[in-house]
């Protein structure tokens, strides 16, 4: 399940753990060497930018600079999720997986040595979520659980050594929020909605190398909490900056459905241009996005439009096993579309 919906899974887990990863750079300011600090933000920057290929060397680089520090490691584990995500490719398992495993060992062999140390502790959450993430890919739950609790745990600990490690605040903010959303019909969890939106408000504010992380977070929450026009300010403001990355661009779009449908569909285009630029893609997202449009120009009551978008879909040939999977009953819902436009 991808898409829009996929980005709820995305806003769910990744937020809360690859966002942290992202934001160890706003701390690297003040505890790491320069050469690692330029490498760090050099590749989230590319990242953000969708160059894979630039970002991965980064932080082969970092991996190489230093053998006895997990960031490099743990950040070739975001370029490949990030890359697999955006592509809508399948995941490097057996890849992710063992840097993700060395990553953890020995960012609990550096805590272990230095437990006051607010960065290895910090070091150790980020390990040990997105170990948890990667766990819930693979549908272990229990696994994903135990090691996300206790990622949560190590970044409320951050915070109590230092009230000032602001890039914590992401990852604390991001978790309370959903896990309120979530787990709201459970008598033991408690709602914490709003305070997790006021962690990720000061992190926003207080994240003096840069802001995105907390800000992506926001704006799926902004649409969750159906404050579309907060949604479309926000990522206005950091497209700004970053004009051509397609993460914000997807929360832009959606918060525009419910506000100008027009809009929206030029935004998902833009997107769809995006992708249908690179060569070799497997049509995954194109048809989501042809979907989408279509859908919209449905509810705007331009059925022929709905109809040739949805006969494109249709016709689309030679799709893999893996993509036929990924789209789920996706299909379907076109297939249904179309039978009701042309009874119409």
């Amino acid at each position: 399940m991808r898409g829009t919906e996929r980005l709820v899974l995305y806003k769910i887990l990744l937020f809360f753990f690859l966002i942290s990863v992202f934001s160890i750079a706003v701390s690297a300011q003040n505890f790491l060497p320069a050469q690692t600090d330029s490498l760090i933000t050099n590749g989230m920057n590319s990242i953000i930018l969708q160059n894979y290929d630039d970002a991965e060397n980064y932080f082969n680089e970092l991996d190489s600079l230093d053998k006895i520090d997990p960031l490099g490691k743990i950040y070739l584990t975001v370029v490949s999720i990030s890359k697999s995500f955006d592509l809508g490719e399948e995941y490097k398992w057996d890849y992710i997986s063992n840097l993700l495993e060395e990553a953890k060992k020995i960012a609990e062999e550096n805590y272990d040595q230095k437990p006051k140390s607010v960065l290895r502790l910090y070091t150790l959450a980020l390990a040990e979520g997105y170990y948890a993430y990667v766990k819930g890919l693979e549908s272990n739950w229990i696994s994903a659980i135990s090691n996300g609790y206790n990622a949560i745990k190590n970044f409320e600990r951050c915070v109590m050594m230092d009230s000032t490690f602001y890039e914590a605040y992401t990852a604390i903010g991001t978790f309370k929020y959903w896990k309120s959303k979530k787990g709201s019909f459970l008598p033991m969890i408690s709602d914490e909605r709003d305070l997790g939106v006021k962690y990720l408000e000061l992190a926003v504010v207080k994240s003096r190398h840069s802001n995105y992380l907390a800000v992506n977070s926001l704006l799926w929450i902004y649409i969750d909490k159906k404050e579309f026009q907060k949604t479309i300010n926000l990522a206005n403001e950091i497209l700004s900056k970053y004009p051509q990355s397609r993460l914000f661009k997807w929360a832009l779009a959606r918060a525009y459905e419910s506000i100008d449908m027009h809009k929206s569909i030029s935004v998902y285009k833009q997107i769809l241009n995006d992708y249908e630029s690179m060569r070799s893609l497997n049509g995954y997202q194109k048809i989501v996005l042809l979907h989408l449009i279509a859908q919209l120009e449905n509810r705007l009551g331009n059925k022929k439009a709905a109809l040739d978008l949805c006969n494109v879909i249709l016709n689309m040939k030679n799709l893999s096993e893996f993509v036929l999977d990924e789209l789920d009953n996706r299909l379907d819902r076109v297939k249904s579309l179309r039978v009701s436009l042309l009874n119409e």
